[in-house]
């Protein structure tokens, strides 16, 4: 059965269009979520790998691009590398004139191995809920 997925949001002053930007644009998207993303298009079946090594393990990342709705919604299969499991992640933004609303669901944790602390709900709503606020640090403050 399938559990709920993680979803987690905020609003950030920024427009719908800085917002998007800051999720597809590979120069931003490394200021605030991974330093290590080599390359990275918001088109339709592109792909990325790249490297996390936060302590003990290493997280090899693997994306693909599923669906794109430009200035709205982007959509990953993420993997990695090292474990089994698939999930996928939906970056959405609902736009809110001179704030935008930004929603994150993480679906398909449960297909991962429940034994990796990484993996637990708990760790994983906390990434996001961090991720979400370095991209709002990062919007309002290079504005």
């Amino acid at each position: 059965m399938e559990k709920q997925p993680i979803e987690v949001s905020k609003v950030i002053s920024a427009p719908a269009s800085e917002v998007w930007k800051s999720l597809t644009v590979q120069a931003d998207m490394i200021q605030w979520f991974f330093e290590d993303i080599p390359s990275f298009k918001a088109e339709l079946g592109f792909r990325t790998e790249f490297v996390v090594s936060p302590g003990e393990r290493s997280f090899t990342h693997q994306w693909e691009i599923l669906e794109v709705t430009p200035g709205k919604s982007i959509t990953y299969d993420w993997s990695y590398k090292e474990y089994p499991g698939k999930g996928k992640v939906i970056f959405e933004i609902e736009d809110q004139g001179a704030s935008s609303k930004v929603t994150v669901k993480n679906y398909g944790l449960e297909t991962f191995p429940s034994e990796i602390p990484e993996f637990s709900r708990e760790n994983c709503t906390g990434g996001w809920q961090y991720f979400l606020s370095r991209l709002k640090e990062f919007l309002e403050t290079t504005q």
